[in-house]
């Protein structure tokens, strides 16, 4: 019988070993390495449809953030406009008349000729005026030069939006409109300034005037009264809940909604206030007072949860330390563990209002997608959100509204993008080391 040696036993396992050590560290780096293939590829997708998104919305929004204008001179003509019937008076056929010195071949006397012939002008082009001469009633027996947007077509045309070598039978814009526009355009008399409208201006049926003024309003009054609400109840619920509430059933189970309620639909919220706050209690529709309401039982959660989190990060070693001292528990939460949980706190909170600002199912439920031409002077009054009046333009048939849509979710999303630096900046701002 031969004996195996115990060097030869040794030397023949450790080659074992390492033989399976290498097989091993290959299948691992080879792992790792298809682990961080799938990584890669998921980031570059992400910001792949993250560029196309961005993309897609600048190329079809940036043309509303510039407005054709045409400047003509307009002669206001005491008969149509006798001072003591302004605010009245024929402000849309002294427009006529002053289009048509620029056309002499067209005989201004036919109706229809005229109506074309003005429709080149945006149908505010008369409230402008008409608000010129109420201000200044001397206006009335002069020529002024009024710089007027043009109608959506034109704008469309001189934009580029509408081609000119679409055969004229698919075109909005006819061959003869074109060489009148072309006409204006050659005597200096038409401009592309910077869309001031759409931030100024309230929504209108007109694409060329509609503006978001209304809609920043309304988000603002539903905003506000979302955090006068929603902030203090959700710090407060949070900090009894995290530091004062017993630990039983009863604080288990209201644990456990809570986190439930932040997962809930935000058409489920839009469902309640419809029922509760219009229905039982009557409150106005459309206002941004129950906006707020609505959005703040949806930002609730979000807050408490946050605001728990931001506690349960602060060390136990402070608090006690400030018991140690002497300090009551309620000195210990206010003055100790509140003031290190604050950034957390406000960046929660930061966080769920940019959430609220976004939110549509809830405010269409409540019917802030109403058609209304003036911007809300309180939180009673109707009004339209940033979200809903996205919607209102999507869903409107012009082919002007589309590159508007594109801009007012440019619009929405820098407050977005805004809000979340505002939460980065007070995070690093506040924060406290121990």
């Amino acid at each position: 019988m031969t004996d195996i040696t115990p060097d030869k036993v040794t030397a023949g396992e450790r080659k074992s070993t390492a033989e399976a050590v290498r097989q091993s560290l290959a299948r691992r780096n080879r792992n790792q390495v298809i682990l961080q293939g799938f990584g890669i590829t998921a980031i570059v997708f992400a910001m792949s449809m993250l560029l196309i998104l961005v993309g897609t919305l600048v190329s079809t929004g940036w043309q509303a953030f510039t407005q054709t204008h045409v400047e003509i001179e307009v002669f206001v003509d005491p008969e149509e406009i006798p001072l003591e019937n302004l605010p009245r008076g024929g402000f849309r056929d002294v427009l006529s008349t002053s289009m048509g010195q620029y056309f002499p071949e067209v005989d201004m006397t036919d109706r229809a000729a005229a109506r074309e012939v003005s429709s080149i002008l945006s149908n505010g082009a008369q409230f402008k005026l008409r608000d010129m001469v109420v201000a200044d009633p001397e206006l009335i027996g002069q020529t002024i030069s009024l710089k007027v947007p043009t109608s959506d077509p034109y704008d469309q045309l001189h934009k580029g939006l509408i081609k000119r070598d679409t055969p004229e039978v698919n075109r909005r814009v006819k061959d003869a409109e074109i060489e009148r526009f072309d006409r204006l355009d050659e005597l200096g008399l038409v401009s592309k300034p910077l869309n001031t409208g759409l931030i100024t201006n309230a929504d209108s049926r007109f694409p060329e005037l509609a503006g978001l003024k209304g809609a920043l309003i309304g988000s603002f009054w539903a905003l506000l009264t979302c955090f006068v609400i929603a902030f203090p109840l959700g710090i407060g619920a949070a900090i009894y809940l995290e530091e004062f509430a017993p630990k039983n059933r009863i604080s288990d189970f209201i644990e456990v909604n809570i986190n439930n309620l932040a997962a809930v639909p935000s058409v489920v919220f839009g469902l309640l206030a419809l029922a509760v706050f219009i229905g039982w209690f009557g409150m106005p529709r459309s206002a941004p007072l129950v906006g707020g309401m609505t959005l703040a039982l949806m930002t609730l959660p979000t807050i408490i949860i946050a605001t728990r989190a931001a506690l349960k990060a602060v060390p136990p070693s402070i608090r006690e330390a400030a018991l140690g001292v002497g300090a009551s528990p309620q000195q210990v939460v206010f003055q100790h563990v509140l003031p290190l949980a604050m950034p957390g706190i406000l960046t929660g909170t930061i966080i769920g209002l940019a959430q609220a600002l976004g939110e549509t199912a809830p405010l269409l439920l409540i019917g802030m997608n109403a058609f209304i031409t003036s911007a809300p002077s309180s939180p009673f009054d109707s009004a339209t959100a940033l979200p809903t009046q996205i919607f209102i333009w999507a869903d409107s048939p012009e082919r002007g509204f589309v590159s508007r849509t594109s801009a007012a979710i440019l619009v929405l999303l820098g407050f977005l993008i805004t809000m979340n630096a505002i939460a980065i900046y007070l995070r690093q701002r506040l924060h406290k080391t121990w």
